[in-house]
């Protein structure tokens, strides 16, 4: 069974589609709901990225 995804930051479960959409070229959630604000997580993922 696959394991649920989880943000890399905060550790909380995220749904594949989030992941699919916001997990970076590795895999790796920068940040979710549970940690950033909605409007600003595509901008917290770029700069937690570098």
């Amino acid at each position: 069974m696959y394991p649920m995804p989880t943000c890399d930051h905060c550790d909380a479960h995220v749904s594949d589609r989030f992941e699919r959409v916001f997990a970076d070229k590795h895999g790796r959630i920068f940040a979710c709901p549970s940690c950033s604000a909605n409007a600003g997580i595509a901008e917290a993922a770029r700069q937690r990225a570098r």
